[in-house]
């Protein structure tokens, strides 16, 4: 009699059990709505779900932003434009050893800052750090030289691992130009003359500075590296922890420290300018020449070095007072000998980069005015059939250069003149029914004191830019 029951009681412990198994796995499961947890009640509710946030350095470009990089970026393609460059657009992801190669093993960036990993068939992948080596790969992969010269440009992210401050940060973006096959110091004078007309172009000339180095060819630079390892090496006590290390990897870069405790010690180093062979010397004696010829206003400094291996002869820095310590904007010179180290033949070049942030801040710094990126004409709809015909009417405005919004939304027609207002529009076109059954719409302008008037659909657009000259063609 009493096993039927004592099945009974089992099933029903069963149950219960299966029930809190059940809520111990849901407490522990993350879903859409949050982390699931009890209350005193004994009722599921939801926790909080931890808001993702960006990785540390590599920050979004939100709206409000966007129209002073789309200033910029439209005068960069405007610019290079004028001098028949060619866009180049290459991988993020390239093998290591191309940048292992090409920057130099004991460079900072090979050493310390690159995102290198191994990807699913063990083969070591980085992380574009800078583009000048993709720019050879490509040219050699695909048959660009030897066999002609080139002048590319490119623009897009690059990535390095540094500690984060204002104006780096671990993804930037970079623009360029690279050129191959010229190994004469006018395309050194044709790129600076490039950036010269981007500064001019970008209202921020009177804001920068060129300053000039030349740091030889690889026998005269050997000479000069034994001269800078010896004396560092009588002022070893003086040297910062970074430049003792440097000094047993790269001691030129020593050179281009902006530890202020060793400033003098820095400046009375010997100058590389006293090892120069003649080639070199000669080179350089013209460069300045041709800066002179173009009324281009530069200093020397024969501290300035570029941080990668592939730099011979040539380079230069521009320079402003607008960003602190940190007042590099751009950098180039020549590269003669990158191309053979990659495997392409004995190829000369040379190119710049510069960092769009900090190219955008300075730019926003000298007031210059960027692209209003406000809608020129915001309609306002009422109904279903009015907002059908608005898109409509939308839709001939763009196609005639006209930017427009349609109201999104419904609401009362007060609501929306409101909405139209806060996107900033220049003019409200308004439909309602009475509009409709006139083929007629109602024009108002928001920015001046003119007054609205009613206008037949096919006088529209050149009622607006009756109204509105900016928008003539």
């Amino acid at each position: 009699m009493d096993e039927p029951k004592n099945s009974a009681d089992e099933k029903a412990s069963r149950m219960r059990d299966a029930l809190e198994a059940k809520t111990q796995s849901s407490k522990s499961t993350r879903s859409h709505a949050g982390e699931l947890s009890r209350n005193n009640g004994d009722d599921i509710v939801a926790l909080p779900v931890e808001k993702i946030q960006s990785v540390r350095g590599m920050n979004d470009l939100l709206p409000d932003d966007i129209s002073g990089w789309q200033s910029v970026e439209s005068t960069i393609r405007r610019v290079v434009r004028l001098y028949d460059y060619q866009e180049i657009r290459v991988p993020v992801l390239e093998r290591t050893e191309l940048f292992k190669r090409s920057i130099g093993e004991q460079t900072d960036i090979v050493e310390k800052e690159m995102y290198t990993f191994a990807d699913n068939r063990g083969d070591s992948l980085t992380m574009r750090p800078e583009a000048t080596a993709s720019c050879a790969r490509a040219c050699i992969q695909h048959g660009l030289i030897p066999h002609q010269r080139v002048r590319l440009w490119y623009m897009g992210p690059m990535f390095r691992y540094e500690r984060p401050q204002k104006g780096r940060y671990r993804q930037f973006h970079q623009f360029g130009v690279e050129t191959f096959g010229w190994s004469t110091s006018d395309v050194e004078i044709e790129i600076i003359l490039l950036a010269q007309r981007l500064w001019q172009s970008l209202g921020i000339s009177k804001y920068t500075q060129l300053e000039i180095n030349t740091i030889g060819n690889v026998d005269s630079r050997n000479k000069y590296r034994t001269e800078l390892v010896n004396y560092f090496g009588k002022h070893y006590s003086q040297l910062d922890e970074d430049s003792r290390r440097r000094l047993k990897t790269n001691p030129l870069r020593i050179l281009d420290s902006k530890n202020e405790t060793m400033a003098d010690m820095l400046a009375s180093a010997p100058k590389l300018t006293d090892y120069l062979q003649g080639e070199s010397k000669q080179r350089f004696e013209h460069l300045q020449m041709l800066l002179s010829e173009m009324e281009i206003d530069y200093t020397i400094n024969p501290r300035l070095v570029r941080g990668l291996d592939y730099y011979t002869d040539t380079v230069f820095e521009w320079t402003t007072g607008l960003l602190g310590a940190q007042n590099a904007i751009c950098g180039g010179g020549r590269y003669d000998g990158l191309v053979e180290i990659l495997g392409g033949g004995s190829v000369p070049g040379a190119g710049f980069a510069l960092g769009l942030e900090r190219l955008v801040e300075v730019v926003q710094q000298s007031f210059y005015v960027v692209v209003d990126s406000a809608p020129e004409v915001y309609f306002c709809v009422l109904g279903t059939e009015a907002q059908v015909k608005g898109f409509q009417l939308a839709e001939q405005l763009r196609g005639a250069g006209i930017s427009s919004i349609v109201h999104c939304g419904g609401g009362k027609l007060a609501q929306q003149l409101k909405s139209a207002d806060r996107a900033d529009a220049r003019l409200s076109v308004i439909i309602g029914s009475a509009e409709l059954e006139s083929d007629s719409v109602i024009v108002k302008p928001l920015r001046t004191d003119i007054e609205q008037r009613t206008v037949a659909l096919i006088d529209l657009i050149e009622t607006i830019r009756t109204i509105e000259p900016s928008l003539q063609h």
